[in-house]
């Protein structure tokens, strides 16, 4: 079958014009698609197989438009089975036989087997083919079980459900519905008396979820103090109240099993940085030190970097009940380029639920993530590597955090709110001028850390002794992430989140040029200490009428008018950006509802043009040159002497910045981008290092 679809991935274009041929097979492709009902909807739409993000066959649209999606971008990657248009046979290549030769009860001999799409997940999950070598550890038992319970119909003659089948269908029911667990239970009785005596239906909740959790998806549930005082988890799991506030208690890899991502999960180890250009972090500075100070880990390639996300939302919105919910993900960084950071690669380890936001008190929801990560650090865990069919000893190592800024306090333990809010500058907090050319290492901040006497959060006279201690500094606690014992050696342990510094520092420029009510830095204040700062007696109240004199950094009315008719009337690629037609309010003269990746685009792309025709040259060549600057920063592939430029311009851009904008335009925000370059000099591109996967995610 795989010859026989080969023309969907060549051909399609023939010396600079669509192939007649190739359009043929596409039509040929929607007459079978149409044929098959189930598959259809609304009569006229299927799902489109293109590459667009949008589409990969979740998306349903007209056939005519389907096929102008093929033609301009093709088929989605190893698409050789139709699925998702009415085939059901699963491509030879990747089911004709899974096999695991280990013993008779993990053999299965089927060449010619009917598989579902149930099967096909679970196939997919651990990769095409399993001829082993070496007896599987208990874990990837468990797994191949349950490619065995995909192969088993609910009944005999049953030709429509398998074991597996039927349980996750009872699964997304009972989710899609909100059902309980009672009515699951009784439900799963009431089934058992339709079928015969001999189906393998699970008989409850408890056996459907035992069935699946070959999966390998476990949740542990642990208990925590109403106050966020303690989780009762290790040593405290049995207690029956909070030790600190005495509270009663309440309740609340698979990369090596498959031949794809287990080949990939080396890459890191074959590439070689190539015209002195950083495209990953492997190539940078930040991953070599690592390799130098731990050669033992460093030695088996196939040991894993992680990288860790933390970041909350409100999951009813802003209009329902207030509740903050604060997922921690984290993604491995030995994969290649295409591979890394993708959705499929995000691991939810931790979700810390509310009402509340965790704040400072984060850590104590990390105190098993920091264990686990302790003990693969360690000791390890035996993983199956089915690209050399061997079991190996796998350990991980975190490599740094990525975080917003102020969950950047909550997981560094210093203060980003105030007159020290930058965590590298420290007591040094002039943005421009630095009195130390350096950082502080590892050694040196732990060093301060002990001296100081901070606790950490979990400790019984934490919050007495950090709140005495934080009057007098920037820290207010010791992270729980110096347990770590390899903490102290990485260059960087805590990441400057780009994608919203960038929104802010846009934020800050559209809101204060557009003179956007409530949100301004042009204010009646900011006016007075601009003379009392910078000397600008034209811009003075003026003392007869009490008004304040426009000044050359805000468009007059007619100006904005013409930007937003601008905005509305531009048109992008596909998938490059949203509509921001939809942003523009007319009456009020204004942007809205821009999400973060709106104000990328608007900050790189277009706010230059916006504004060439209508502000002065030396208000317009700063924010010129700011926009250059995130341009050049966010590039795929970075070089040390591009990185080391951006950090001598950037001080100099903030400069002519404030020579013209008020005081009050220059927060914390305005000044983090000076320490943005050496970030990257130090760990390499930044979108492996920004909050964009995980909250699209």
């Amino acid at each position: 079958m795989e010859d026989d679809r080969e023309w969907m991935y060549k051909g399609r274009i023939v010396n600079g014009m669509f192939s007649n041929e190739w359009g043929d097979k596409v039509d040929e492709f929607v007459e079978f698609t149409l044929g098959h009902p189930e598959c259809v909807n609304g009569g006229t739409a299927i799902r489109c197989p293109c590459t667009l993000v949008k589409c990969q066959n979740k998306k349903f649209l007209n056939v005519e438009t389907v096929k102008v999606h093929l033609y301009r971008n093709g088929f989605v990657p190893d698409y050789y089975v139709w699925i998702y248009h009415g085939e059901k046979q699963v491509h030879q290549r990747c089911s004709s036989l899974v096999r695991v030769s280990v013993s008779e009860t993990y053999q299965m001999v089927s060449d010619n087997m009917n598989h579902t799409t149930y099967h096909r997940m679970v196939c997919d999950a651990a990769g095409p083919e399993f001829n082993l070598d070496e007896e599987p550890n208990a874990e990837a038992r468990n797994f191949y079980d349950m490619i065995r319970a995909g192969d088993k119909p609910v009944y005999e003659g049953n030709s429509k459900h398998t074991q597996l089948s039927a349980a996750v269908r009872m699964l997304e029911i009972k989710c899609r519905h909100r059902c309980s667990q009672a009515w699951f239970d009784d439900m799963s009785n009431f089934i058992q008396e339709l079928l015969p005596q001999d189906n393998l239906m699970p008989l409850d909740f408890y056996s459907t979820k035992k069935l699946v959790r070959g999966l390998g998806l476990p949740v542990q549930v642990i208990h925590c103090c109403v106050n966020n005082c303690m989780i009762y988890w290790g040593n405290d799991s049995d207690l029956n109240s909070c030790k600190k506030c005495g509270l009663a208690r309440y309740k609340q890899k698979r990369l090596y099993a498959s031949t794809v991502t287990a080949n990939e999960m080396r890459w890191h180890s074959k590439h070689h940085m190539e015209d002195g250009k950083m495209c990953h972090p492997s190539d940078a500075p930040a991953w070599k030190h690592f390799d130098g100070c731990f050669p033992d880990f460093s030695s088996e390639v196939r040991n894993v970097r992680l990288g860790l996300f933390a970041d909350g939302f409100q999951p009813f919105g802003q209009s329902g009940q207030q509740y903050s919910l604060w997922p921690v993900v984290v993604t491995p960084y030995n994969l290649p380029p295409d591979l890394c950071m993708k959705e499929e690669f995000m691991f939810l380890t931790v979700l810390v639920p509310g009402p509340t936001n965790p704040k400072g008190k984060i850590d104590v929801f990390l105190q098993p993530l920091i264990a686990e990560l302790k003990s693969l650090w360690g000791v390890g865990v035996q993983t199956y590597d089915i690209s050399k069919r061997k079991n190996f000893q796998m350990r991980a190592a975190l490599m740094w955090t990525i975080n917003d800024f102020p969950a950047y306090s909550m997981m560094f333990g210093w203060s980003t709110a105030g007159m020290l809010a930058c965590p590298h500058c420290m007591e040094d907090s002039d943005a421009f001028r630095l009195i130390k050319s350096g950082k502080q290492s590892g050694d040196e901040i732990l060093q301060d850390l002990n001296n100081r006497g901070l606790r950490k959060v979990i400790d019984v006279d934490a919050e007495v002794v950090n709140a005495a201690i934080s009057k007098t500094c920037g820290w207010n606690k010791r992270s729980i992430f110096w347990d770590l014992p390899y903490w102290r050696e990485h260059l960087l342990r805590h990441n400057l989140d780009v994608m919203h510094i960038e929104k802010n520092v846009f934020d800050n420029i559209f809101n204060t040029v557009f003179n956007i009510p409530g949100k301004t830095k042009d204010t009646y204040k900011s006016r007075d200490e601009l003379n009392k700062y910078c000397r600008h007696p034209q811009f003075a109240q003026n003392l007869v009428t009490s008004k304040y004199p426009d000044v050359p950094f805000v468009l007059n009315k007619s100006q904005k008018k013409d930007v937003l008719e601008w905005v509305k009337k531009l048109r992008f690629p596909d998938g490059y950006a949203s509509n921001l037609g939809r942003c523009v309010d007319a009456n009020k003269l204004k942007m809205f509802s821009m999400k973060s990746h709106d104000c990328h685009v608007f900050m790189q792309r277009l706010l230059p043009i916006a504004l060439r025709e209508f502000l002065p040259n030396r208000i317009w060549e700063p924010i010129t040159e700011i926009s250059l600057f995130f341009k050049q920063l966010t590039s795929s592939s970075l070089t040390d002497e591009e990185l080391r430029n951006l950090d001598e311009q950037i001080p100099v851009i903030l400069c002519n910045l404030e020579k013209n904008f008020p005081p009050s335009f220059f927060d914390s925000m305005e000044h983090l981008p000076v320490h943005l370059a050496y970030e990257a000099r130090i760990a390499g591109p930044v979108h492996y290092r920004w909050m964009y996967p995980p909250e699209n995610t």
